[in-house]
């Protein structure tokens, strides 16, 4: 019986994951696994049996990545479950980038009470929130990810812009969804001279945090917009708001509202509705569950932002994974310990990441505790599980 915490509401549609094998609720002690959207774990003390964390969602920012990695636990996140979702708000932003929709909605609603005259105010005033169209405008997508090849494909298909993307890490995958009509950009200073909107959609880490910052905003195009569906902390604000107030940039619409940015000229908040919507929700509970499920039945790895990729079907006959310190002479060891006992490895597998790897052993007899006790006393090993 495996036994997963929920830190929020997660969607019933885990239980098509985990079966009856599973003991399921908000309070489980001593988890195996935590299932976790949006709550801050990084005050959280991590039992000793905790094994894996699914993050319903692609952001991780609400998880201590690094304490996970140091006590063997795999960290997973559902890159892409929520991607329409967000790449549709996105578009729905990017209409309120170059048109003061929002504004004129507000102003509309200052109208009230004035009867028939509500049609001639109208008239008079809708002057005021007169925008361009997007079609030819010149469209920059910063991060072709699963969002970003969505946004750049529906707004060249779907509203007639020029699409010009950036990003150095673009997979295979998602460089073969792009439209032909999307152009690569050599660099993200490329796009930022040419572009009228410039979207991101990149994650936040210690080299994004603030990266929408004045000396980026200075090779703009003047009167360009920028929208920001990836988190608020990649922004500087006060940089944006001087550039707004200079007229340096139209409007700045972010999915990530602050205090900073509430109730100011140019700028739209969205109370981050990114991913809120139950298609959303239920592609994120639905993968973050079966990744958690194949990791505890077979030590297989998908989609961890700490550990390698490493899929595995289920073991034929003893499967040992050692999680480890990516640093050298760790493979001779973890194999020298079982061959000390006369074991033959029938198959072997290594990958790294970084700062951490996962070394796979399948063998046709258990090795005895001796042996796996070997292994843990090994420099960098941080966590050892065998499969039967």
């Amino acid at each position: 019986m495996y036994r997963i915490q929920t830190l929020n509401a997660i969607s019933d549609i885990i239980h098509t994951q985990l079966n009856a094998d599973y003991a399921i609720s908000k309070d489980e002690a001593n988890p195996d696994a935590i299932l976790v959207r949006s709550a801050a774990m990084h005050e959280m003390e991590f039992g000793a049996d905790l094994k894996a964390i699914g993050r319903a969602g692609a952001g991780v920012n609400n998880i201590p990545i690094d304490r996970c990695s140091k006590a063997g636990i795999v960290v997973f996140n559902t890159p892409g479950a929520n991607a329409n979702a967000v790449a549709e708000l996105v578009m729905a932003g990017l209409l309120m980038s170059g048109r003061n929709i929002a504004g004129g909605i507000d102003w509309a609603k200052t109208l009230k009470g004035q009867g028939a005259e509500v049609g001639k105010l109208v008239e008079k005033g809708k002057s005021q929130f007169v925008g361009p169209e997007m079609r030819g405008k010149t469209l920059g997508v910063i991060g072709l990810g699963a969002i970003g090849a969505l946004v750049a494909n529906a707004a060249s298909r779907g509203l007639g812009m020029n699409v010009l993307g950036y990003d150095p890490f673009i997979s295979v995958e998602n460089a073969w969804s792009l439209s032909t009509s999307v152009h690569h950009a050599a660099s993200a200073d490329e796009v930022l001279a040419q572009a009228d909107y410039v979207t991101f959609h990149i994650p936040l880490n210690d080299k994004t945090r603030g990266s929408i910052n004045a000396e980026m905003i200075a090779k703009m195009k003047d009167g360009a917009a920028i929208l920001n569906f990836s988190r608020g902390e990649i922004a500087d604000s006060q940089a944006v708001i001087a550039a707004l107030e200079s007229g340096k940039l139209r409007s700045y619409v972010t999915d990530f509202p602050s205090d900073e940015m509430l109730c100011r000229d140019k700028v739209v908040c969205i109370p981050h509705l990114g991913a809120s919507t139950p298609e959303s929700e239920e592609n994120c509970a639905r993968m973050a569950a079966a990744e958690i499920r194949d990791y505890l039945e077979t030590g297989s790895i998908r989609n961890s932002v700490n550990f390698p990729e490493v899929q595995l079907g289920r073991p034929e006959g003893i499967r040992v994974l050692v999680l480890h310190e990516n640093i050298p002479n760790t493979i001779s060891p973890i194999s020298a310990a079982v061959a000390r006992e006369g074991i033959n490895i029938d198959n072997l597998v290594n990958r790294s990441r970084k700062d951490m790897a996962v070394t796979v052993m399948e063998l046709p007899t258990k090795p005895s505790q001796a042996a796996l006790d070997a292994i843990a006393k090994i420099p960098g090993v941080v966590r050892i599980r065998v499969f039967e």
